[in-house]
Formats: C-alpha cells, structure tokens, sequence
C-alpha cells in the first residue's frame, strides 16, 4: 500500500488536545473498504475519515467514516474536522462552506474566521426524525440511577439526524456525574433497535457560561464515553425542540461536555422551528495538531 498523508485534528476543544481527536486521510478513492476499515483500527480514534478525492463533485467532497468496529453513516466531529483539512489543505483559501458527501447525505458545513484562519465552523444536519421511547424504569437501571433522577415531563426517546441515540433528560448534575453503563441491561435495552448510543443531560453545568451538561455512552462503536460527539449533540438539539424544553421555538446554547473524563469540550447548538420542520447546527473549535504519513 502506498503511503497516505493524514492529519490528527482535535474537535470541539475548548483548548488544544482537550476535544475529541479523529485523523483524516487524503486521496483515499483507491482504497478498500477493508483497508480503511483495517487502518482505522489501528489509528483507534473513535472515529477516522478518508477523503477519496481531493477534487470537488456534485455532491461534494466524498468522504467516508469509521470507527475502530465499522462504518457509519455520519458522525459530528469527524465531519467539522474534515471540512477543516478540506479548506485548509486543498482549497487552501477562505471557503464560506464546504460540503461533505457522507452515506447519511450531503452535509453543508460553513465557516466563521478569525482573521484568515477558521474559528468555529458549523454543520446542518439533517432534519431529525424522531423514534421510539422508551420506559424509564428499564432505562435507568441500564444507566445504574434511579427512576426519579429522570425527568418527569420529557421523554426517554431514539432521535437521529444520520446516526440514532436515545435522548435521556435528567433533573440534576449529580445524576449525570453518577450515571453509567450496566452492559448486560444495556445491551438488553439496545437489541433489536436502530440506537445502540445514549447521550445524557442537565441543566446543571460545571461552568456558569454554558447551558448544558451532556454525557454520551456508546460502548457498541468502542467508545465507553465520548469527550465531544456532534451527532449525538445534533441529535439533542432536535429534542429540545421538539419537547420545548426552553420553551422556545429557537435555540442558540453552549453544551460542554468530557468534564468527567478530564477532556474538557463545548459545543454549540443551533436549531429552530421553520415550515414546520425542525433545523439543527452543531458547531465548535477545530484545532490541527499533527500530521504524517501512514505506512
């Protein structure tokens, strides 16, 4: 195999290595879905992207995404993080957007400078689409908490905008520091459903300037807990709006999350009612912070 250019990014850090890392691979068309696949367990980030060819499409750029046990449709981060390898190392010059050709679909991804280099970017996802709830009961043993630290007037519900997860909202920081997965109930909860992530949260944070606090379990992709998951975050987004929970048909907040890993991130959501749809932006910091070739 020839040898392969990449580059290691870090993703919604509020400083440099504190996010969450993937490394992205240029003119990658040659290659099979097995070598990919093989290189990204390697590599063994959550996620690691090939961008099969530096020239533009209809479509966009053609880019696919693995975690260390498959391919998925779609992940936040991995997207933000190559749209910034694309401007930066093959446009090479100010882009106002950049559009990935993901399994799940086209994803816009534009960019907010600071002077000439990027400072947060921004992807639409696709609309939500709202599934299955779930008993809280059941979830809560799965998550070793107690019925009664999940809210009473918000669903446990599967949401997806290009990769599902159940949305559990909870009454207290504690809840969410406390929580963690029982496999075996989990497992149990997840089989035979399209979701097999949670992402967790409350109104309590750890820093007075963000709104929320989030935790995301996806043990089933290799990754017990995520520092900073933009699907998963995109997913939220929708469900705030859907179940009012601002009570408001517009959003604009700061989510931090991987305080309780020590990978402090903070994420930025976006969305709002519109022609009776529901609109979704995920953003953050990307940050370049190595590059080499891979043998």
């Amino acid at each position: 195999m020839k040898k392969r250019k990449f580059y290691i990014v870090d993703v919604f850090a509020e400083n440099k290595y504190s996010g969450n890392q993937l490394a992205v691979f240029l003119d990658a068309g040659d290659m099979s879905k097995n070598d990919m696949q093989r290189i990204a367990k390697e590599v063994n980030y959550s996620e690691t992207t090939f961008i099969l060819s530096n020239k533009k499409e209809i479509n966009g750029y053609k880019v696919r995404i693995f975690t260390p046990e498959k391919e998925v449709p779609f992940a936040g981060h991995p997207t933000l993080g190559t749209a910034y390898i694309i401007q930066k190392e093959i446009i090479n010059a100010k882009a106002k957007e950049v559009v990935l050709d993901l399994k799940a679909g086209n994803i816009p991804v534009r960019f907010k400078y600071k002077n000439t280099d990027p400072d947060i970017l921004f992807m639409k996802q696709n609309e939500p689409t709202f599934g299955k709830t779930f008993d809280k009961h059941v979830i809560s043993e799965a998550l070793g908490l107690g019925e009664k630290d999940i809210m009473e007037n918000f669903p446990v519900q599967m949401i997806s905008t290009g990769l599902p997860f159940i949305i559990v909202a909870l009454k207290s920081l504690k809840a969410v520091t406390e929580a963690h997965i029982n496999k075996k109930l989990f497992y149990e909860v997840i089989k035979n459903k399209k979701a097999k992530a949670v992402l967790i949260f409350s109104k309590e944070t750890y820093r007075k300037k963000n709104d929320l606090n989030v935790r995301v379990f996806a043990d089933y992709f290799g990754v017990p807990e995520d520092p900073a998951t933009g699907s998963a975050n995109g997913c939220l987004a929708g469900y705030l709006i859907k179940h009012d929970y601002f009570k408001s048909k517009k959003i604009n907040i700061r989510v931090e999350q991987g305080y309780e890993i020590g990978r402090p991130s903070k994420l930025y959501l976006k969305a709002r009612r519109k022609d009776g749809k529901i609109e979704v932006y995920v953003g953050g910091k990307v940050f370049l912070t190595a590059q080499g070739e891979f043998i």
